[in-house]
């Protein structure tokens, strides 16, 4: 693999914020395909471990000292300007690029670009996608924003033209892309720290649908009407899916006794395939849809499909059984929005179960703020919740939210809803709660992992 926007192999490449999910992805392409790479972090993970193995070099820490002898700087939207090596970049007019433009230029070195969109779902869909893919034998490249067992990571470099990525909004950084199949999963609200609105939202999405070429596919969730109106005025081929409506739909559903479905899958009124999944909750069902659909783009054989997505059994972090001690299941799950967090909760009810007890850690003062009415609601379905402080990640706290706000407005629901302030608080107070059969569920972008994990050891 080569890029034509680094034709020298011997010029480096420096990655701020290295260690992130999707960054590292990124950093371990380029290291696949031979170029010398560097990149800084905030603190030690195994992912810097393994990119050190794969030959590159890293740097705990920000220090404009890091970057003096690279030739490109690439960076995420959560960096913030005063970084102070993307400022020495600019200052010394060492090129700099964001993650989504250096994502979309090594999409232009593919044809059959997939770009998985939407508010809620898009590491599952991408994750399915990638499992029937692989079935099909199509050699694609993985970038997908968690880590997938049959890849053994968040990365994998193909020698075909099928690419497939997920497409984040944030900062509408996916209309840098070059998605030949552009997938839009749902439109909600969120990131409204830049969004003014989820009209806002919707617009960027329909520019989204505009990015994609008119010989090429958006796909999308019928019964979704923002999606839905996008559909309706995309100047390219449409499909849609959905449970009633759409090209594609799921008839004869039933759940298997820990919560897995299985469903037809119709074309119209003609039967393709049947599907049992090895994941919970009905929305899995509507990732299962657009993926056939990828898949018969794909041209991949109906039996293909049906056995890749057999054989997923999940991306790590998203509702991940982690393991069970004293009769007690650990359950973590990365929703961080109130919808997603509803769905969470919808799948441990699917899953044998006496009691769930949920440790929450709100992810962002932005988010919290702006959606703390829809916060207040989306825990129905758990014995308890625990609520543990605000994960601040690119945020500053302002002091005009926190957690305690949020455990008092639940309380005023009726739901018991306890406030902790540490990772060891909260282990002690669910342990002396749980009971043989019961489900600890653990439920935040931050690193509220880490309870469940204690729990375990």
């Amino acid at each position: 693999m080569s890029f034509d926007f680094i034709k020298d192999k011997n010029k480096k490449v420096h990655f701020i914020g290295i260690g992130g999910i999707s960054m590292s992805g990124l950093a371990a392409v380029l290291l696949n395909a031979g170029y010398r790479v560097s990149g800084s972090d905030a603190k030690e993970s195994h992912i810097l471990d393994n990119l050190r193995k794969l030959g590159a070099e890293i740097y705990i820490g920000h220090n404009s000292s890091n970057i003096k002898d690279a030739d490109l700087v690439v960076y995420t939207a959560a960096i913030p300007e005063e970084n102070p090596e993307l400022s020495y970049a600019r200052e010394n007019s060492i090129h700099a690029m964001d993650r989504a433009e250096f994502l979309g230029h090594i999409m232009q070195g593919h044809k059959y670009n997939v770009a998985v969109a939407g508010t809620h779902g898009k590491t599952t869909a991408t994750s399915m996608i990638s499992h029937v893919a692989l079935e099909g034998e199509v050699d694609p490249t993985i970038l997908v924003g968690g880590e997938l067992d049959i890849i053994n990571g968040n990365f994998r470099v193909g020698n075909s033209e099928y690419f497939i990525t997920e497409a984040c909004e944030y900062k509408a950084s996916f209309l840098k892309f070059f998605p030949y199949i552009g997938i839009i999963l749902n439109i909600d609200a969120d990131h409204l720290d830049y969004y003014r609105d989820i009209e806002h939202i919707e617009e960027t999405f329909r520019e989204f649908s505009h990015i994609v070429p008119k010989d090429g596919y958006l796909i999308g969730y019928a019964e979704d009407e923002r999606v839905a109106r996008i559909l309706k005025d995309a100047p390219c081929n449409t499909l849609s899916y959905g449970f009633d409506h759409g090209d594609y739909t799921a008839k004869n559903i039933s759940f298997d006794d820990t919560g897995c479905p299985n469903f037809d899958v119709y074309k119209g009124n003609k039967k393709l395939t049947s599907i049992a999944l090895r994941v919970q909750g009905k929305h899995n069902i509507l990732n299962a849809l657009c993926t056939v659909i990828v898949g018969e783009l794909f041209k991949i054989s109906s039996e293909a499909i049906a056995s890749g997505l057999h054989n997923f059994k999940g991306a790590h972090k998203r509702f991940e059984i982690k393991g069970t001690k004293n009769g007690v299941t650990v359950i973590d799950d990365y929703a961080h929005h109130p919808t997603e967090i509803k769905a969470s909760l919808a799948s441990a009810e699917s899953y044998p179960h006496n009691k769930i007890y949920c440790i929450f850690q709100p992810h962002t003062y932005t988010r919290t703020k702006t959606l703390f009415e829809e916060f207040t609601k989306c825990f129905e379905g758990t014995e308890e919740l625990i609520l543990m402080d605000i994960y601040a990640a690119r945020e500053k706290d302002t002091g005009e939210i926190n957690s305690t706000m949020l455990g008092d407005a639940i309380r005023k629901t009726g739901l018991p809803c306890v406030n902790v302030h540490s990772h060891q608080e909260a282990l002690e107070y669910v342990s002396a709660k749980l009971k043989p059969g019961d489900l600890l569920l653990t439920v935040g972008a931050g690193d509220v992992v880490l309870v469940g994990e204690m729990y375990l050891k």
